[in-house]
């Protein structure tokens, strides 16, 4: 009797998230898949019935469409924003591991730069990336022969706009990193230290297999945020130029709420939501290994 009471009572604490979940996750998830395999235009969109076309928009977006290269831009941002984020947010945490009022300040500003909105720091980023921005405008002091298309070329936008989701993942990962740091025992370094151990000894036999446990999972998260890279390709490109910075989640909304085809957005955006969906279960699958 009393198993059943909690049961009910779990039951009660659930049923409010499950209802949330359903109606702002399942429900949306469910309706993208039934789209993607219909023909939904701006003129079908309002249409009590819509013409089923089985798998016609996935095998049209890659081949009359751009998914196959916008998975080809999509890998590469997930490897420069996964790379980045990873090497420069422990080098980042091994240099604020020790408390003192330059750390402490050092903290407060990376936990202000992680917590300004993706548009407000695609914002600063575009200006600082533009023509006459500052890091142009340095580089023509230094004597550089022209300004760098940082948004402009198709190669320079990619690559400014990976680095720049890089950075923006860098104060998360420090943080987390640190804080496994900080765990690490102080007498461990005292008898490295009494053991003539250098700083880079510390680093390789003391502080990364002390945060392997926490890198394998804070490296599943860094991918996943890299794989749904979306708002400062908005603000600081729109997918340009062109479409070369268009990965999955952009190429579809571009294809579903400026060029109107909403079943073919759907296709694509799907590809995306699978490419999540494995990365999700990669993450569930590490946490229950270090749990264990």
């Amino acid at each position: 009797m009393f198993g059943w009471h909690n049961s009910r009572r779990y039951l009660a604490f659930l049923l409010p998230g499950a209802v949330f979940m359903a109606i702002f996750g399942v429900f949306p998830l469910v309706q993208l898949v039934w789209m993607s395999l219909h023909d939904v235009t701006q003129s079908t969109l309002n249409a009590a019935t819509w013409d089923f076309v089985g798998l016609h928009n996935f095998v049209r977006g890659f081949t009359d469409g751009e998914s196959a290269v916008a998975v080809l831009r999509t890998l590469v941002v997930v490897a420069v924003v996964t790379l980045g984020g990873m090497v420069l947010g422990f080098a980042a945490a091994v240099a604020l591991r020790t408390r003192g009022r330059w750390s402490g300040i050092l903290l407060a500003v990376m936990v202000f730069v992680w917590a300004l909105p993706p548009v407000v720091n695609g914002s600063v980023w575009k200006f600082l990336l533009a023509d006459d921005g500052l890091i142009n405008t340095v580089l023509a002091t230094a004597g550089a022969p022209g300004p760098v298309p940082f948004l402009y070329d198709p190669t320079w936008a990619l690559v400014s706009v990976a680095s720049v989701g890089a950075i923006a993942v860098v104060p998360f990962n420090a943080l987390v990193f640190r804080a496994a740091l900080m765990a690490i025992s102080p007498d461990t370094f005292e008898a490295a230290a009494i053991d003539g151990a250098s700083k880079r000894q510390e680093i390789r036999h003391i502080m990364i297999p002390a945060t392997r446990p926490t890198a394998a999972v804070l490296l599943v998260l860094t991918v996943v945020y890299g794989f749904r890279s979306f708002d400062f390709i908005y603000v600081m490109t729109s997918g340009g130029p062109g479409t070369s910075t268009a990965t999955l989640p952009f190429l579809g909304y571009l294809q579903a709420f400026q060029q109107y085809d909403y079943g073919l957005g759907s296709a694509t955006s799907f590809l995306a939501v699978i490419g999540v969906f494995v990365l999700a279960a990669i993450y569930a699958r590490t946490i229950r290994r270090e749990e264990a």
